[in-house]
């Protein structure tokens, strides 16, 4: 990759010998692995066996993940916090597994849409929980930066699954638990 970012810096027209710049192809590299390094993270691996019986059925939720992202259209950063709910079905996951999941699927190129329900999907399927809610809130710096220039913008997703979708109060509990403004 380091190569890569060298083209990039002439492109833009900027000389990579310059002293300011001698390790950036190098560091920008390191860094593109780093943030992308979702791609490969296994599942399993990440789970470890850290599902437990539990006979409680109220619902479980972890708010303010801090999460960060790529942008896959412009590769540029987008930030912010997840909050993620279920419901059991006899069975719980291991705490920090939900936060370990988020950053699974946050590290890689991705849109906030596809990250929300692909955390969502997959709490589903590993806990098999009678219900999933996910809520996202994102600042996307493609959208700060560049183009329309809203500094002060967030972007708000969700993922509804199971009783979390059809069930009204179970919803409406899990945004007002989640989104206590949004009452």
């Amino acid at each position: 990759m380091d190569q890569y970012f060298r083209k990039i810096l002439e492109a833009i027209g900027e000389d990579p010998a310059r002293e300011g710049l001698l390790k950036t192809p190098h560091r920008a590299a390191r860094a593109y692995e780093f943030l992308t390094q979702g791609y490969k993270k296994d599942l399993k691996e990440i789970v470890n066996g850290a599902i437990f019986t539990s006979d409680t059925d109220e619902m479980v939720i972890v708010k303010d993940i801090e999460m960060y992202s790529i942008c896959e259209h412009h590769l540029l950063p987008f930030f912010g916090k997840a909050h993620v709910g279920y419901i059991p079905n006899g069975k719980i996951i291991g705490l920090s597994k939900i936060a370990r999941i988020v950053d699974m699927y946050a590290r890689r190129l991705q849109v906030q849409e596809n990250l929300t329900r692909d955390i969502a999907k997959t709490l589903m399927e590993v806990t098999g929980a009678l219900g999933v809610g996910v809520l996202i809130e994102a600042q996307h710096l493609c959208m700060m930066m560049r183009g329309v220039e809203k500094q002060n913008s967030l972007m708000k997703t969700s993922c509804l699954l199971g009783s979390f979708r059809s069930a009204e109060g179970t919803r409406k509990e899990f945004l007002s638990l989640v989104c206590p403004s949004s009452r």
